[in-house]
């Protein structure tokens, strides 16, 4: 049986792990600031981060959060994993593949 590669419905695990996964990673792009200021605040402190990055540390949970909880954020990760379900359905090559293996020259 062929899988239809418009077809909209989800497993559990794409539900579960896969559209979170996509969740996480453009959240912290669009958290990049706040996960910068984490990250320098954390090399800059040393064994003493736990104590002294608690500030930036709270500013990146909350903005992490924001995203997480947004039902629209979800929607627009869940259209773009749809997507790239979709083409993989139908080239069956993976988007991190199919983007690696572009013609360089001719």
């Amino acid at each position: 049986m062929a899988l239809d590669p418009a077809e909209q419905h989800l497993r559990h695990v794409e539900k579960d792990v896969l559209i979170p996964k996509i969740m996480r990673e453009k959240a912290r792009e669009r958290c990049s600031e706040q996960v910068q200021d984490f990250t320098n605040c954390c090399k800059d402190s040393g064994i003493l981060m736990v104590v002294k990055c608690r500030k930036e540390n709270s500013a990146l949970k909350e903005c992490l959060t924001a995203y997480y909880n947004d039902p629209a954020f979800y929607e627009e990760c869940k259209m773009e994993y749809l997507k790239e379900r979709e083409e993989f359905r139908k080239t069956g090559i993976p988007t991190k593949k199919r983007l690696q293996k572009l013609p360089t020259s001719m």
